[in-house]
C-alpha cells in the first residue's frame, strides 16, 4: 500500500506499448485489443506494484517467447511481464499481454512450470477466450468486481467488491480445459516436460489448501486469485497428465531446475515492506510507521492504493493521502469520493481521540440493489498535512459495530518496530546429510503451519525424503534495500 495514484502513460511504456500494438496485426489478436492493452499496461503494473528486477523480467519473457511461437499468433505479438505482487496469480488480456506474479514464480520449481503457465495463458489469447468481453474495456474487465452497485455510485459498489483483490476474467471449464491442453501443446514444441503442467496444477491446489488453513477459513474470499479465475481441481490435474502422455514427451523434456531456482533465489514472496505487510491479524507499515489489526475471521489484501478488509460482518478499505488540516472536511471529502455524482447523507463528523491521534467519524445509510447498508467513515490525522481513513460497509443498524476494534487499533510504530519489519525471500539450500524436511521447515520465516508451507513451496508430498545434495527452496527474512 503507498497510497499514490495509478501512474500517467510514461513516454517509455507508451512506446513499447504503441510497438507492440503494431506488431499484433495476426490471427488471434486485434489491432484494437491490442491498443486498449497497450494503454491500460501502466494502469496494470501500478496496481500490482510495479514489476520485478530486470533480470528476472528478461528470464519470463524469453521462455514466454519460447512457447507462444507455436501458438500460431506472431510471437512479437504477446508481451510477457512479471510483476512485483503477493497475490498468486497469472492473468492474460485480450491484446496479447500476459502478466504473472512474483508470489507465483515463487511456487514453482523449474523453467518447465514456468513454461507451462505462460503457455497456458497464451492459450486463453490465441484461442480468443476474452471474446465479445473486450467491449467492456480491459482494465474494468480485470478489476472487476461483479457487486451490485449502488445507485449512480461505482465507488461505492468497488468497495463492496473488494477492488483491490482484482478479480480477473473468469474462464469457462472447457476453456480452461482447452487452454491446459493448447499450453502442453506449445510447451513440448519448445522442448519442455509437458508434466510440468500437471505438477504445478497440484502446487496450486496444495497452496489453495494450505491458503485456507492458515487464514482459519474455506470460502471464496480466502482463495488464491489464480484458483478463482482459473478454477482447480483433481479433474484438470489428470487430463493434464492424460494431454501429457499422449504427446510421446512426458519425462523427456527439459525442466531446468537449477537454472530457475537461480533466478528465484532471493526473490521476495508475500508483502513487499515498501507497501506494508500482513503478519496474521496485524497490518504494519514500516515507512509510515503505521499499524492496525482486523477482527478476528476477517481477511486482508494489501494493494498499491488500500489496504481491503473482508469478512462476514462487513467489508472495509484503509487508504489516505493529504488534506487541508480540518478533519471534518476530510471526512466529507471521503463520502464524496464514494458517492461519485449522488450525495450520501452522512451525519455531522463528530471529533475523537484514538491512541493519541486526533480522529473523526461519521455514518450514513445507503441504499444498494441489494438493499440498506451503513457507510462509515473514521479518519486519523497522521500529520500536518496527511491523514489516513477507513471506509467501511456494514449491514444497515450496525455502523461501525463489527470494526469497532479495528478502528481503535490503529496506533504509530516505534522506530525499533519499523526497522524489525524485514521482506521474506526465497532462499535455495543444499541438503545436507543430517537434513529433513522437519530440520529444514524450522528455519522457515513463519509462526504457523512451517511444515506444510515447506513442502508446498517445493512440491512435495507428506512422508517426503530428501537427498543429500539435493536443491529445496526456504522463505527466510531477507534485509530491505
Amino acid at each position: 500500500m503507498k497510497f499514490k495514484a495509478l501512474i500517467a502513460l510514461t513516454a517509455s511504456l507508451a512506446t513499447v506499448g504503441t510497438a507492440t500494438a503494431v506488431q499484433a496485426q495476426s490471427r488471434g489478436i486485434s489491432q484494437r485489443a491490442a491498443q486498449e492493452a497497450a494503454q491500460q499496461h501502466p494502469e496494470i503494473i501500478s496496481e500490482f506494484g510495479g514489476t520485478v528486477s530486470a533480470n528476472r523480467a528478461a528470464y519470463v519473457s524469453n521462455v514466454g517467447s519460447r512457447v507462444a511461437v507455436h501458438s500460431g499468433v506472431t510471437p512479437r505479438a504477446y508481451n510477457f511481464t512479471a510483476l512485483n505482487s503477493p497475490v498468486l496469480n497469472a492473468f492474460a488480456v485480450p491484446g496479447g499481454y500476459i502478466y504473472i506474479t512474483r508470489q507465483l514464480m515463487g511456487l514453482m520449481n523449474d523453467e518447465a512450470e514456468l513454461a507451462s503457465v505462460l503457455g497456458h495463458e497464451v492459450g486463453h489469447v490465441a484461442a480468443n477466450h476474452a471474446g465479445g468481453r473486450q467491449q467492456q474495456g480491459l482494465l474494468s474487465q480485470i478489476l472487476s468486481v461483479g457487486a451490485a452497485i449502488l445507485t449512480g455510485s461505482s465507488q461505492i459498489g468497488q468497495l463492496i467488491g473488494q477492488v483491490s483483490q482484482l478479480r480477473l476474467l473468469s474462464f469457462s471449464r472447457n476453456q480452461e480445459f482447452q487452454a491446459d491442453q493448447l499450453g502442453i501443446g506449445y510447451m513440448t514444441r519448445a522442448g519442455y516436460d509437458p508434466n510440468a503442467a500437471a505438477s504445478l496444477l497440484a502446487s496450486l491446489g496444495a497452496a489453495e489448501t494450505l491458503n485456507n488453513r492458515a487464514t482459519g477459513r474455506d470460502d471464496q474470499r480466502t482463495t488464491p486469485s489464480w484458483a478463482r479465475t482459473h478454477p482447480l481441481s483433481a479433474d484438470r490435474v489428470a487430463r493434464a497428465t492424460q494431454v501429457a502422455r499422449q504427446t510421446g514427451a512426458a519425462g523427456r523434456g527439459l525442466r531446468n531446475r537449477e537454472q530457475y531456482l537461480a533466478m528465484v533465489d532471493g526473490l521476495f514472496v508475500d508483502d513487499d515492506p515498501a507497501q506494508g505487510v500482513i503478519d496474521g491479524r496485524e497490518f504494519r507499515h514500516p515507512d509510515l510507521r503505521i499499524r492496525f489489526a482486523v477482527p478476528q475471521g476477517y481477511t486482508m489484501q494489501n494493494g498499491t492504493r488500500a489496504v481491503s478488509i473482508s469478512g462476514q460482518n462487513g467489508q472495509a478499505q484503509f487508504t489516505g493521502g493529504r488534506f487541508n488540516g480540518d478533519l471534518g472536511s476530510y471526512v466529507a471529502q471521503a463520502f464524496q469520493s464514494l458517492a461519485g455524482r449522488q450525495q450520501i447523507p452522512f451525519t455531522q463528523p463528530r471529533a475523537t481521540t484514538i491512541n493519541g491521534i486526533p480522529a473523526a467519524f461519521s455514518t450514513a445509510q445507503v441504499s444498494t440493489q441489494r438493499g440498506p447498508v451503513d457507510v462509515s467513515i473514521v479518519a486519523y490525522r497522521w500529520d500536518a498535512d496527511t491523514a489516513y481513513h477507513f471506509a467501511m460497509i456494514t449491514p444497515a443498524g450496525a455502523g461501525i459495530g463489527p470494526f469497532q476494534g479495528m478502528v481503535q487499533s490503529v496506533g504509530r510504530l516505534t522506530a525499533g518496530e519499523a526497522a524489525a519489519i524485514r521482506p521474506r525471500v526465497i532462499d535455495v539450500v543444499t541438503v545436507g546429510p543430517n537434513d529433513t524436511p522437519q530440520s529444514l521447515a524450522g528455519r522457515m520465516a513463519y509462526r504457523d503451519l512451517q511444515l506444510e508451507r515447506f513442502l508446498t513451496l517445493n512440491g512435495l508430498p507428506f512422508g517426503a525424503r530428501l537427498t543429500p545434495g539435493q536443491r529445496v527452496k526456504l522463505v527466510v527474512y531477507g534485509t530491505r534495500t
